[in-house]
């Protein structure tokens, strides 16, 4: 009987010695190969995919349409599946109890957040791993109402407008990985083009360099309890944009320096707590920096085409510069003339103007594209009381506007930087170089507010300056 327990107590040892060994310093080995539960409910959900019209493989794009609505959560009722590419990690601590999806391992469009009661989840999704999720009885919605993060989870807390995770019990059955691990290729991006629709994304900002007022600090404010912003700079046409990091406090690199000098960076797309847009590492090894920090493009080498100050302003009174169209398509707030310390612009806003919807335009004059080459936008845009995400600033280009008939005429949308709400109010910023060389004929350009006179979310100020349609000289 001694002999015995004595057995038993060596098997124990040895058993303890190679689990420590395998887990020493937190380091976990991701498993390649699936357990056989795993290989089950997978082989199972893929064979319905394939052979049971009543389940569908749906895009993430095509989930987030048909499924999301802000401030609600909704319940999946029906046998839809989806499948994506984690892009974020737990790994170092910074994310918790969550990770993203992305729809494609390179040239992602499309993200979208999966929470679950699982720390460690890098472990089993780990950057890479191709993730099926049956979304049967599990829910699409937020994690804080009116932000935008389209999530799933497993359920609604008691308001019924908040998400609760996947339960480890659900995550069995809902929650599979293949075998297959991706590399994930970071999306490159300007920080001029960060919106929305890139949460949940894995991208790479080059000629980034941090704030000097920062550099040499911790990514983590030691004296706060929870999240730490630092600010980015990255060199984006004639302007320096900004944006934030942010670093939680349980990050395990949180005490690293930030680093001097110039380079790249490459981090996800989230949001933070009062739900403005925020970049995340997985990793402090995502940090690029050391080289020479980037310059501006230099303005003086390229021509004016056409260009608008608005300095010559009337203060407070409608915007009527010539050959500018001033249209409201609902409601009858129109753009406005505004002088403030010399310095003329154009303003929309829709505070008290007693309309439920309002929607307004303003369009440049007509520009003549075949006289010169190589064109570029570029214009300055603020903010002050934009308090929702629906209160809207939106850029079109358009070569069939007649000058006269804005709804009938065919509006490209542009990709710019923006004034967000996060922005200090007042403060322009500029709206990165846009390429709009391959456009011919007469181009307008169109800026269009969406807000309400009655809606105090909805009734903020939108600000735009400084407009220029350059060439290369």
């Amino acid at each position: 009987m001694k002999t015995i327990i004595n057995r038993i107590i060596l098997l124990v040892l040895v058993t303890s010695i190679s689990f420590v060994s395998c887990v020493e310093d937190g380091t976990f080995t991701v498993p390649e190969s699936l357990n056989n539960e795993e290989n089950i409910e997978l082989t199972s959900l893929l064979d319905k995919i394939k052979n049971d019209n009543t389940y569908t493989l749906r895009t993430i794009s095509e989930i987030k349409q048909d499924f999301f609505t802000s401030r609600e959560a909704k319940q999946v009722t029906g046998n839809f599946v989806v499948k994506g590419y984690v892009s974020s990690s737990d790994e170092t601590g910074n994310f918790f109890r969550e990770f993203y999806l992305q729809d494609k391992a390179e040239n992602p469009t499309s993200g979208i957040k999966v929470i679950l009661n699982k720390v460690n989840s890098y472990t089993q999704f780990n950057v890479g791993r191709e993730v099926y999720i049956y979304l049967k009885d599990l829910y699409i919605g937020e994690t804080r109402v009116g932000d935008n993060d389209v999530t799933i989870g497993g359920f609604v807390e008691s308001g019924g407008t908040e998400l609760e995770a996947v339960s480890e019990n659900q995550i069995k059955n809902h929650v599979l990985r293949s075998t297959i691990t991706e590399t994930i290729v970071p999306l490159p991006t300007k920080i001029s083009q960060i919106n929305e629709g890139l949460l949940g994304l894995l991208v790479i900002i080059n000629d980034a360099y941090f704030d000097e007022g920062v550099v040499g600090k911790p990514y983590f404010d030691p004296t706060r309890d929870f999240d730490t912003e630092r600010l980015l700079k990255s060199c984006d046409g004639f302007d320096i944009s900004e944006f934030s990091l942010e670093t939680s406090s349980f990050s395990n690199f949180g005490s690293s320096v930030i680093p001097s000098g110039g380079g790249s960076i490459t981090a996800i797309i989230t949001k933070d707590y009062d739900r403005n847009l925020r970049l995340a590492l997985n990793s402090v090894d995502d940090v690029k920096m050391g080289e020479s920090i980037c310059e501006p493009i230099d303005i003086n080498d390229f021509k004016i085409i056409f260009e608008e100050d608005f300095d010559t302003g009337v203060d407070n009174t409608t915007l009527d510069f010539p050959n500018w169209t001033n249209f409201a398509e609902k409601g009858n707030e129109l753009w406005t003339e505004q002088v403030f310390s010399s310095n003329g612009y154009a303003e929309y806003s829709g505070y008290r103007t007693g309309d439920k919807v309002n929607i307004s335009w303003l369009i440049s004059p007509n520009v003549h594209m075949d006289t010169q080459t190589d064109e570029i936008l570029h214009f300055k845009t603020a903010q002050h009381h934009i308090d929702s995400d629906e209160n809207t600033l939106e850029i079109f280009v358009s070569t069939d506007f007649d000058s006269t008939n804005v709804l009938t005429a065919t509006w490209e949308p542009v990709t710019a930087s923006l004034a967000k709400r996060s922005d200090t109010w007042y403060t322009f910023k500029g709206s990165g170089l846009i390429d709009i060389s391959s456009y011919s004929g007469t181009l307008n350009v169109a800026f269009k507010v969406t807000g309400s006179g009655t809606n105090t979310t909805l009734d903020g100020a939108y600000l735009v300056d400084d407009f220029k349609i350059l060439a290369k000289k």
